[in-house]
């Protein structure tokens, strides 16, 4: 038998380390013991996997090290030992509802192993494409599969592999995306740590299309994990002759490196990253030229995201058509999103294009957490938008939700119930944005501060008649003369927001209330007399001691003295205390 423990970042996050280590301890030479990414389901880690061969017996989830021994005793031929941590049927379907492409490794295969990767269909598509394709062939491939690229644009992938190949240059360079910068997203990094000869594979079939001799990973250096194990597997890949020089006894050579960006969220721009790349300061270029004729040391250059190369190896396998078979007129194949927020079931989700948002955030995440009232989602991250309760059955796919004012961006997907504010959704957008601005467009570096001044206004109670006016025209302003997409799209949350949930705008503005009670400065508490018991809890809590009685006799809070920091709120158990 093989225990399995899931040792991606969100594992190890919830304890998946001291997992592994306590069932070492207890370990037999009945068993073997080894590891795997993420499957995807972060809500259930620790996630352990009992294997009889590739025959999966049991999974196992919230796994505690002080169930090593319970995990032991199953392996040794107690049935019953492990089954009230094993999985349940229903959190079965949050995988049985997915169709994996992209993530068809994760959480399946040893992430430090080539010789698992191989043994599953790894490097068949590359030997494929070195022996009986040419670059024309495979581009044309692509292009049958309609990819688009997964970083948030969806352009297509095949022209501008086209353009890289037909751009004259006796060098030219492939470059990884992998500067995952959205708040709430997560696919890339479980991508690399989970599967990343995957990545590299994908990356080899691209450079060979373009005719690059070099290809680079621009990785985050957040993820210490996921460089570690793509740098393990480059290592792998060049003593198996899968990189390097005449791969796979072809006359066809590539290396591969990684580089580590420093965070900026701009150099998810591929201009400003490639600048970064050379070790200049990450600001985006006028364009054109493209990258595709002037990129990487000005020589002709290819970037596509993590996301989009993990596609192309089984797309080369089975064929574009299968790919395209998949998804909708406008947007073939699968998208990869990371599910996060008021969600029961947080994770990454793999689902074709065409689904709604109701299949993903009900059908697949479970719902809202405590059966709150769901909100809205925000699509796309800072650069996108947030989508209302009367737009769930929106499809998913690239014109559908471009049409509501979002993007499908990288894939992140944050739900809202009906505590979140929007005013202060957009302020912490906005906030996020304006310093992450690079600073070379006054549009971007002065408008987007403007706006957040005013949204700062707002949600404190000092918001004034013309505020939304002046927002929406600021937005358009910015949209319009911002150099990159950075600023064209900063915008978004703000005008999604005005658009679907104005009411909000105006109550903060006219009333100075917060309809979701959310913004501290708009609310106040008060002590209604006959529910409160004189328990004095809430005057114990309160730390600037605003609340005044004596026990067994209705309290009182000082309004002058209240901070609004809801301590007396959250601590009284007979509901006296009201919140307005």
């Amino acid at each position: 038998m093989r225990i399995v423990v899931g040792q991606g970042s969100c594992g190890i996050a919830a304890g998946a380390a001291k997992v592994y280590s306590a069932i070492e301890a207890q370990l037999s030479s009945s068993a073997e013991l080894t590891i795997t990414g993420c499957i995807g389901m972060c809500f259930l880690e620790p996630i352990v996997d009992i294997y009889d061969g590739d025959a999966l017996l049991k999974r196992l989830v919230k796994v505690q090290p002080s169930d090593a021994e319970r995990i032991i005793d199953y392996v040794n031929g107690n049935e019953n030992a492990v089954s009230d941590i094993e999985i349940t049927d229903d959190d079965k379907d949050f995988l049985l509802k997915q169709t994996r492409i992209a993530l068809r490794h994760c959480g399946v295969i040893n992430p430090e192993k080539i010789e698992e990767y191989v043994a599953d269909d790894g490097y068949k598509a590359l030997e494929k494409v070195l022996k009986t394709m040419t670059p024309e062939e495979v581009i044309e491939e692509i292009k049958v599969s309609g990819l688009a690229g997964r970083g948030g644009a969806g352009f297509p992938t095949w022209f501008k592999w086209n353009a890289a190949r037909q751009s004259q240059g006796d060098y030219k360079y492939l470059i990884c995306n992998a500067d995952e910068g959205d708040p709430g997203a997560f696919m890339d990094r479980a991508v690399i740590e989970s599967d990343p000869h995957n990545l590299i594979e994908g990356m080899l079939i691209g450079a060979y299309a373009i005719g690059a001799k070099e290809a680079v990973v621009y990785v985050r250096a957040e993820y210490p994990l996921a460089i570690e194990r793509l740098t393990n597997a480059i290592k792998e890949a060049e003593e198996k002759g899968y990189l390097g020089e005449n791969i796979l006894g072809s006359s066809f050579s590539c290396k591969m490196r990684i580089k580590a960006g420093a965070g900026a969220f701009v150099c998810g721009e591929e201009t400003a990253l490639i600048e970064s790349l050379q070790g200049e300061r990450g600001m985006p270029r006028l364009k054109p030229p493209f990258p595709a004729q002037s990129g990487y040391w000005y020589k002709p250059s290819n970037i596509n995201n993590v996301e989009t190369f993990a596609n192309v190896s089984w797309i080369i396998l089975n064929g574009g058509a299968a790919f395209a078979a998949m998804g909708t007129e406008n947007s073939k194949g699968t998208k990869v999103f990371a599910l996060t927020g008021k969600i029961k079931k947080g994770g990454l989700v793999e689902i074709p294009m065409g689904k709604t948002l109701r299949d993903v955030i009900f059908g697949i995440g479970g719902g809202i957490k405590n059966d709150a009232q769901f909100k809205a989602v925000q699509m796309g991250g800072p650069s996108g938008g947030c989508i209302p309760a009367e737009l769930l059955d929106t499809v998913i796919d690239y014109k559908a939700l471009g049409a509501t004012g979002a993007i499908m961006g990288s894939g992140g997907m944050v739900v809202m119930d009906d505590s979140t504010c929007m005013v202060g959704m957009a302020q912490f957008f906005l906030d996020f944005t304006a310093k992450e601005s690079c600073g070379k467009c006054v549009h971007c570096r002065i408008g987007t501060k403007r706006m957040l001044e005013i949204l700062s206004r707002i949600v404190k109670g000092e918001g004034k008649e013309g505020d939304i006016e002046l927002l929406e025209e600021l937005c358009y302003s910015i949209k319009d003369g911002a150099l990159c997409g950075l600023g064209q799209t900063a915008p978004n949350p703000v005008l999604t927001t005005i658009k679907y949930f104005r009411n909000e705008y105006e109550a903060h503005i006219n009333e100075k209330k917060c309809p979701a009670k959310s913004c501290t400065d708009l609310l106040s508490y008060r002590i209604v007399e006959d529910k409160c018991r004189g328990c004095t809890l809430c005057s114990k809590k309160c730390p600037v001691n605003a609340i005044i009685g004596s026990v067994k006799n209705p309290h009182i809070i000082d309004t002058e003295k209240c901070i609004r920091c809801g301590a007396c709120y959250n601590s009284c158990k007979f509901e006296a205390i009201v919140m307005e």
